[in-house]
């Protein structure tokens, strides 16, 4: 028995030596975010609501993401990120276990990152930075129906992305998603993007293009994941924010631009149904434009509080088969938040949103900011949100 006992020590003993400088050259961090507030919706449906809500300012989630010393600066990496609803547990992101990201990849400080997995595209990294929506204010300050994606509404399945280093402030970067179908190109996307930060001043700018974006299952953006069911999707678009003391201002300009669009995952039609229902029969919608221009400013009273505002004009050019028309989107956002530590924060908000102009005779003529249940019966629409965010 002694004997055994001995042998187990020594076995232990071995283990730990060779665990300790393992430990040295690797990291594994769990980490995560629970946002949970209650909202007020002026008009959902024909009718006022009060609900509890989930991940607005930041969607609920928990993570986990490590890295590997390889030797001469070179790290494997990995990040897996699951969505999920705090009301009720379900998952997000289309009931996938890890539908924010999940990516393997080599890190290298000289010659940047290429990973391999579910990413985010160069809208997402590069542009979104610049928006209220996609830095400070979250998904209830989205651009109409999140049209350029700056809020992530969807992200690419089976990716690579390439990330430059930082270089005198200059960085870079872009995305290649597979269809993985015999027809190459269909549901594929690709995007490019990059960004030059001075001191205070950032600029950024990003292109996506996707084909066939929320047809079948196995693409790089797939039927329970798109925002809008199109032939073909294409993002551009520029931005900048300059920090001056306490204060920062930005600027942006996005245009998206959705070729034969049939559905759209707010509206929660499936796709190859047809997005102008009350359309007459027979009339078919070509294409859906958007040109998003925001200004945005923030404001750090203090060390704990923070203010902020937006304002967002969108032209919508909506071409049907009968000819097109011009709507246009007013959206208004105001947002005050408070740390009551290092980890957890408390915040107000309220978004208004107001159609006017020409009608398109489809759903689209009614009011709709996304994060609530659904569009207005009317040209406008009002929500406002008080909330507790912690992160972990």
């Amino acid at each position: 028995m002694n004997r055994q006992v001995f042998a187990l020590a020594v076995s232990i003993a071995a283990s730990a030596a060779f665990v300790v400088p393992a430990r040295a050259q690797t990291s594994v961090t769990l980490y995560g975010v629970i946002d949970e507030g209650i909202n007020y919706t002026n008009n959902a449906g024909r009718g006022h609501v009060y609900e509890l809500a989930s991940g607005l300012a930041q969607g609920s989630r928990w993570g986990l993401r490590g890295f590997e010393e390889l030797g001469g600066g070179l790290k494997a990496i990995f990040q897996l990120e699951n969505g999920f609803d705090l009301n009720s547990g379900r998952l997000e992101q289309g009931g996938r276990l890890f539908g924010r990201q999940a990516f393997v990849g080599l890190s290298s400080v000289p010659y940047g990152t290429l990973t391999f997995g579910r990413q985010y595209d160069s809208v997402v990294d590069y542009l979104a930075q610049t928006t209220a929506n996609g830095s400070w204010a979250g998904e209830l300050f989205s651009h109409p129906y999140d049209n350029d994606n700056t809020d992530n509404t969807f992200r690419l399945d089976n990716t690579v992305k390439y990330t430059s280093p930082s270089i005198g402030g200059f960085q870079f970067g872009g995305t290649y998603s597979f269809s993985n179908d015999t027809g190459f190109a269909n549901n594929r996307a690709y995007s490019f993007g990059g960004q030059y930060a001075y001191g205070g001043l950032l600029v950024a700018a990003a292109y996506l293009q996707a084909d066939n974006p929320g047809n079948g299952s196995n693409g790089a953006i797939t039927a329970n994941d798109a925002g809008f069911v199109a032939t073909r999707m294409r993002v551009f678009g520029g931005g900048m924010t300059y920090t001056f003391g306490p204060a920062t201002a930005g600027f942006v300009y996005s245009n998206s631009n959705y070729l034969d669009p049939t559905g759209n995952g707010y509206l929660g039609i499936a796709p190859l149904v047809p997005l102008v229902p009350v359309t007459p029969p027979g009339v078919l919608l070509n294409s859906l434009k958007y040109q998003n221009f925001e200004v945005n400013g923030k404001y750090q009273i203090s060390p704990m509080l923070f203010v902020g505002a937006q304002y967002v004009y969108t032209m919508e050019t909506h071409d049907a088969s009968n000819g097109g028309v011009k709507p246009r989107i007013h959206t208004f956002g105001l947002m005050a938040d408070y740390n009551l530590s290092k980890r957890t924060d408390v915040y107000l908000q309220g978004e208004y949103q107001q159609l006017t102009g020409d009608s398109t005779l489809s759903i689209l003529d009614y009011a709709f900011i996304p994060g609530t249940q659904s569009p207005s019966s009317t040209s406008k629409q009002v929500v406002v949100r008080a909330a507790i965010r912690h992160k972990f």
